[in-house]
């Protein structure tokens, strides 16, 4: 009888231990993976794909890249300092590489690990277009929306085993988990998109990520339409779960005001 009500009780301290607040938002969430885990595996990962594929290393796209990342990590960081939560991106090592690939993607990893494929660059058109992209993929690795999907997987897959032993017993598996939960290649049974709720927060803080960089969000509407006219029959990987293309747009015109402020901010 004791073991039954000493089992709840833990589960109750772990879940308001790993409870946490997202930047911007301020939404609740829950954490079970140390962020010192997610950097590692996103290191394995991102040097993984790097090695497969053809980097763009030099090059005026390739520069524009890392200039438009440099511009946004650095806004970020003193965005979260002045707000005292500089712990976010505590341990980031920003990285911005320019894949060549037709793919119409991009992300970021834990750690700042990010990956811009070609073939988004032609509907970015411009600096302010891939500002719009990264601002957004930068918002899901300082929301921690990967260790929020992945601790629910690997709950759900280990059932009561403690994550502590999974990850320790089964690296490959939660090492496979971590690469389908950043939708890193099709091979792995599992795949974990991005929820609508993710991708609708990383939308409104990537609007305004891009603002304090100071890139006009006000551009930001039609990047997503030019983004809605490359889907036909099926949309481009890069907007698989996200939300309907009006949806985005009405949501993003109502966070502009904020936005602006931002963007009027970093104009001084």
């Amino acid at each position: 009888m004791k073991t039954r009500i000493i089992i709840p009780l833990l589960l109750a301290v772990v879940l308001i231990v790993a409870c946490s607040k997202v930047p911007i938002t301020g939404r609740k969430q829950l954490k079970l993976l140390p962020e010192s885990q997610m950097m590692s595996m996103s290191l394995t990962s991102y040097n993984d794909v790097l090695s497969k594929s053809k980097v763009v290393k030099t090059g005026n796209d390739a520069a524009m890249v890392k200039r438009v990342g440099d511009k946004l990590a650095k806004s970020v960081a003193l965005y979260l300092q002045q707000n005292k939560m500089s712990d976010q991106i505590a341990g980031f090592n920003w990285e911005f590489n320019l894949i060549e690939d037709a793919t119409v993607n991009a992300w970021c990893m834990p750690g700042g690990k990010v990956a811009f494929y070609t073939g988004i660059l032609p509907i970015c058109k411009d600096e302010t277009g891939i500002a719009v992209v990264m601002g957004h993929e930068i918002a899901h690795a300082i929301a921690r929306h990967g260790n929020e999907r992945m601790s629910q997987q690997l709950a759900q897959q280990f059932g009561g085993q403690a994550l502590s032993v999974a990850l320790a017993s089964k690296p490959q598996q939660t090492q496979q988990i971590f690469a389908a939960a950043y939708g890193l290649g099709a091979q792995y049974a599992v795949m974990l998109p991005f929820s609508r709720m993710h991708e609708s927060e990383a939308d409104q803080m990537g609007l305004y990520f891009m603002a304090m960089a100071g890139y006009d969000p006000k551009q930001a509407p039609a990047f997503w339409q030019r983004m809605n006219g490359t889907g036909g029959a099926r949309p481009p990987e890069f907007m698989s779960t996200h939300p309907s293309p009006e949806t985005r747009i009405a949501d993003i015109n109502k966070w502009m005001p904020k936005a602006l402020e931002y963007y009027k901010t970093a104009a001084k």
